[in-house]
């Protein structure tokens, strides 16, 4: 692998960051995007049960904001009623949404990083392919017409740049749109919930 490295020459190298950069960005989304971290599941129904039998302390909002993504989003919505239990549809809905966004924004962190990568990688190599030829051919002497062999050589070389920009490309794109994917199902439980609980404290105020 060295050797391959030392012949690529030195357009390799930000390949080989951008590798680095994606296989760490990879684990680290791996790591946060887990559902006990975003959406356990049941969590809902444990908030809905707590809350029929009435508004929740301080201190446990604080155990449910501390719990996961969704625990935070429900958490805010329960503290606005808590704060004001005449809050109307449109206030609650409001702190809802705006806690969905921020919890979205979380969710998506780095992913576009990670995309970057993905789309820069192949061209990264394909720079470093017609830098090495530029150098092969530039090499050949004009009169003496080359050796076929060293030229095959060399151009060969010069692929290596290709071959790595396409490694790194192809599984950081496939882990790119994978995490999309989970961020998308992770926001749509979010958002179900959010409306389960919220169609719950708008009965609880009109019983109140």
């Amino acid at each position: 692998m060295l050797s391959i490295i030392q012949a690529a020459g030195w357009p390799i190298w930000p390949l080989i960051l951008c590798s680095v950069a994606a296989l760490a960005l990879i684990f680290e989304r791996a790591t946060a995007l887990r559902r006990s971290r975003i959406a356990p599941t049941g969590l809902v129904d444990e908030v809905l049960q707590v809350l029929r039998q009435g508004m929740p302390s301080n201190d446990t909002l604080g155990k449910l904001a501390g719990n996961s993504a969704l625990g935070a989003l429900l958490a805010s919505g329960i503290r606005m009623v808590v704060q004001d239990p005449r809050c109307t549809e449109t206030l609650l809905r409001d702190g809802f949404e705006a806690a969905g966004r921020s919890a979205a924004h979380q969710l998506e962190r780095y992913l576009n990083a990670l995309a970057t990568i993905a789309s820069a990688a192949p061209l990264l190599g394909l720079l470093g392919t017609v830098i090495g030829m530029i150098e092969i051919f530039g090499s050949q002497s004009p009169g003496s017409g080359g050796n076929p062999a060293q030229l095959a050589h060399g151009i060969s070389v010069a692929l290596y740049n290709t071959a790595f920009g396409l490694m790194v490309a192809i599984p950081s794109l496939m882990c790119h749109r994978y995490f999309r994917g989970r961020v998308n199902d992770y926001l749509h439980d979010m958002e179900q919930g959010a409306e389960r609980v919220l169609h719950h404290l708008l009965r609880m105020q009109a019983r109140g």
